[in-house]
């Protein structure tokens, strides 16, 4: 490393976030710039650890170590070459990724670990800023179609792999813009759409072909499309919601936070969002039913339409400050995080369950809920309910953020026939194919609702199935030591 003693020398420093009286008053990302000299001295940090753990806490196998010393170095053109080797998009990844790696990293055993998230960042920004991050058609085209189906992290990866492999593609995506959840369930005060918009315009002037407003399965029949093309890739995420099936789930005002979330990114885009079908936090008491980034989004999206008070709520025990235990390094802990959202305001209360809604003409004004206790029992968590806990909470609006439960099947899904895995995921092979020959699938819609490093990554790994499948053999780089591990352990 170019400085062996720097992770003794340098302590590790984060950006500041805007001030939160003055960033509650736009939806504009929440980070301040960081400075270039501090980011060469948290390069430094990185040691000459000599099994960079890193690697494998990022699903993407990214090369850590090598663009940390070249930051350090100040040699940046090389950084983002590194970088771009094995994520194709880490100005996303750089925002929104929970950075297991960081909860691998070697100096976090007894220190604060490197700032790699960060340092990723701040790589591909000097890039865009500097003009090295260009458009690359390939030399040469092989002449094989290939529909991509969904726009999310996963379809874009995918469809980037396969374009640079010289395959015509097309990406379909039946909402009105490209970009899936990086469009329309990522608040833009965690990423602003023109990051979305830049990369973009860079996968067209390489030649991928975007057709937004296009449902498949509907507008487009799975028969029409294994006519047109010769290889169909379904990246359609998990969209199905987990419900509350508790009394009162009927009443107005309890909402799916992929119901709340979309409308205020499409006011942020410019788009006139009728207000007979606009849901609004404003002047209301909201409650958030889930305590994962889902209801974190739904929180800060709460606080700046002006929410008069914001209670989250978790059916888990409220976990620790740090490892203990059942979390050894370098496992990806089960920690208390706390966003920026949670920063700005709002109470957060824990092992609560939901046990009913009611309400006035209709409309949702009270949560019941209980105390729960967890113990095990068998080795499995048993949640029970604590006797004469019972409580309410004052609610306008209550906001489902429960995680999702898989893909959607009707239409497309059942038109191909494709088999299904025990958890309603659509099965793949080691090759992302499916059970039809020529249909492959990949990201939330094989594995199931995870990470966007894991969404990157199966549309990279699935786009070498593909090659391999129309040419007979793939070029493409691969990462494939990392097939069937389990994103909840964090490496």
């Amino acid at each position: 490393m170019g400085k062996p003693s720097g992770f003794l020398e340098f302590q590790r420093e984060t950006p500041q976030r805007r001030d939160v009286s003055t960033r509650l008053q736009d939806y504009r990302e929440v980070y301040q710039p960081f400075p270039e000299l501090k980011l060469l001295e948290q390069g430094a940090r990185c040691m000459d650890c000599g099994v960079p753990f890193c690697h494998t806490g990022c699903p993407l196998g990214n090369i850590i170590p090598d663009w940390n010393d070249l930051v350090y170095r100040n040699n940046w053109k090389e950084a983002i070459r590194r970088l771009h080797a094995t994520n194709n998009f880490p100005e996303f990844t750089g925002r929104l990724c929970p950075a297991p790696c960081e909860e691998a990293c070697v100096l976090g055993i007894n220190a604060p670990p490197v700032t790699i998230k960060n340092i990723e960042h701040s790589i591909i920004e000097k890039a865009f800023a500097e003009g090295w991050v260009v458009p690359e058609p390939p030399a040469s085209r092989s002449g094989k179609k290939v529909a991509v189906i969904g726009s999310g992290p996963a379809g874009l990866a995918a469809a980037q792999q396969l374009n640079r492999a010289g395959h015509w593609v097309t990406v379909y995506e039946r909402a009105d813009r490209i970009g899936g959840l990086l469009r329309y369930g990522i608040p833009e005060f965690k990423m602003e759409k023109q990051v979305l918009e830049r990369r973009l315009k860079i996968m067209e002037a390489e030649g991928i072909v975007f057709r937004p407003g296009v449902n498949v399965g509907q507008d487009i029949t799975a028969e029409q499309l294994r006519r047109d093309y010769d290889v169909v890739l379904l990246t359609l995420g998990a969209t199905i919601p987990r419900d509350l099936p508790v009394p009162g789930r009927e009443l107005a005002g309890v909402h799916f936070a992929m119901d709340y979330l979309p409308l205020q990114n499409r006011k942020c885009e410019g788009d006139q969002v009728p207000e007979t079908g606009f849901i609004s936090a404003q002047g209301k008491h909201v409650v958030i039913i889930g305590g994962g980034d889902t209801g974190a989004d739904c929180l800060g999206t709460a606080h700046r339409q002006g929410a008069e008070n914001v209670v989250q709520l978790e059916l888990l025990p409220k976990p620790p400050g740090g490892r203990d235990e059942t979390m050894p390094w370098p496992y990806w802990p089960t920690v208390l995080r706390t966003s920026s959202a949670h920063e700005e305001g709002g109470d957060r209360d824990w092992s609560v369950g939901t046990k009913k809604f009611t309400g006035t003409n209709g409309k949702v004004d009270t949560l019941h809920a209980v105390r729960l206790e967890w113990a095990f029992e068998g080795g499995r968590p048993v949640m029970k309910e604590i006797p004469g806990s019972d409580f309410t909470i004052k609610a306008d609006l209550v906001l489902l953020a429960m995680g999702f439960v898989g893909p959607q099947k009707a239409g497309l899904v059942e038109q191909l026939g494709c088999e299904l895995d025990p958890r309603g995921n659509v099965k793949a092979d080691d090759d992302y194919m499916t059970s039809v020959p020529g249909v492959f699938a990949a990201g939330d819609t094989r594995r199931g609702q995870s990470l966007i490093v894991w969404a990157i990554w199966e549309g990279r790994e699935a786009a070498v199935g593909v090659d391999k499948f129309l040419m007979g053999a793939s070029e493409l780089p691969s990462n494939p030591q990392l097939l069937g591990r389990d994103v909840r352990a964090g490496v």
